[in-house]
């Protein structure tokens, strides 16, 4: 299986990180609403219930 996004929560810093296949990274702060993209359509999670 191949991954195609990954996300890392680090709750030290209150953020998350978006790594992506095509090896871009991108940082969220704790207000942030996470989304699987185009992975699992319409899914979305808000940050804050993780951290």
């Amino acid at each position: 299986m191949k991954y195609l996004l990954g996300w890392l929560i680090d709750s030290k810093n209150q953020q998350a990180l978006v790594y992506r296949r095509d090896g871009s990274i991108t940082q969220y702060p704790a207000t942030a609403i996470l989304s699987s993209e185009d992975i699992v359509p319409g899914f979305t999670l808000p940050l804050t219930k993780l951290l």
